[in-house]
């Protein structure tokens, strides 16, 4: 009888997937995505802000 040894990749990144993802806080998570989303939201508004004061001075001179 023969053994087989040889394992396929991605049954070993599915298993290591499902461990992480069961170890994950999701809580934390969607906390950190809604952080996150908010600071781009204000870097977006000071970087708008920043270009259109810009292209302001621009057409004084």
């Amino acid at each position: 009888m023969e053994t087989k040894t040889h394992e396929t990749s991605g049954t070993n990144v599915l298993l290591t997937g499902c461990i992480l993802l069961a170890n994950l806080d999701f809580t934390g998570l969607l906390d950190y995505a809604l952080k996150a989303t908010i600071g781009g939201a204000i870097w977006l508004g000071y970087k708008i802000t920043a270009d259109y004061i810009e292209r302001k001075r621009n057409k004084q001179s």
